[in-house]
């Protein structure tokens, strides 16, 4: 007759431990251990918050000033995305209303076929803003680059930040970090799943804006400086 095999529990007895610690002291230990992964988890976002919760403003009551810069966020077929459109549409109402002079459109151009400045401008000619009003920063790969480079390229000094509302506080915190006095105008958006998915990558960006504000790195591409905003501040406005 064949001998009966051992079944797993048998055979692999170690498995079946529970990994809770059998010890008050144990157990202590992990329970602090958790609570202090949760809090340097959430430093960040804190951070963020802190920085930027007294500088988020509707177009109404956002202070006026000379520059605002709209961040880019993708392009459908070459147009801006619905949330690209919404910063844009915004950027445009301030204005109209005389809260801005000049809009500095920063954004993605690391290849020939794709170009979220060009695309920024032409929507924005398209509801109002004159050409002479707009300038691009064709290498504004991510917030912090786009900060850094409205700083030191175009010499922003102040500055309202046009972007969704889960991005907001980040861009905030980076271009003060970066030294713009800057405000921001949180665009409404439609909560859909771009929505969930933007502000679920909020809270990890959060740790990596952190580090940044910290140790400030070189953007990808920096490059001389631009007289750009000089020049569209002295135009003419229609």
């Amino acid at each position: 007759m064949r001998e009966r095999q051992p079944g797993r529990a048998a055979r692999w007895p170690g498995r079946l431990r529970r990994p809770w610690p059998r010890s008050r002291r144990g157990q202590r230990r992990l329970v602090q251990a958790v609570m202090i992964a949760c809090v340097a988890a959430l430093a960040p976002a804190t951070w963020m918050h802190t920085v930027a919760d007294a500088r988020v403003r509707t177009t109404a009551d956002v202070p006026a000033r000379q520059v605002a810069v709209v961040f880019g966020a993708g392009l459908m077929k070459g147009r801006p995305s619905p949330y690209l459109a919404n910063r844009l549409k915004t950027a445009a109402e301030l204005y109209r209303n005389g809260k801005i002079e000049v809009v500095l459109v920063t954004g993605d151009n690391g290849r020939a076929d794709y170009d979220e400045p060009d695309a920024m401008r032409t929507y924005l000619r398209e509801h109002g803003v004159p050409d002479e009003r707009i300038v691009s920063d064709f290498a504004g790969f991510d917030t912090w680059d786009s900060c850094v480079r409205a700083k030191k390229i175009f010499g922003v000094d102040r500055a309202v930040l046009v972007t969704q509302g889960f991005h907001i506080h980040r861009a905030i915190a980076l271009c003060r970090t970066a030294g713009i006095d800057a405000y921001g105008v949180g665009v409404d958006a439609v909560r859909d799943a771009t929505w969930y998915y933007g502000g679920t990558r909020e809270v990890f960006a959060a740790g990596k804006a952190a580090l940044e504000a910290v140790f400030k790195p070189d953007p990808h591409f920096l490059g001389p400086r631009e007289n750009g905003i000089t020049e569209a501040l002295a135009a003419e406005r229609p």
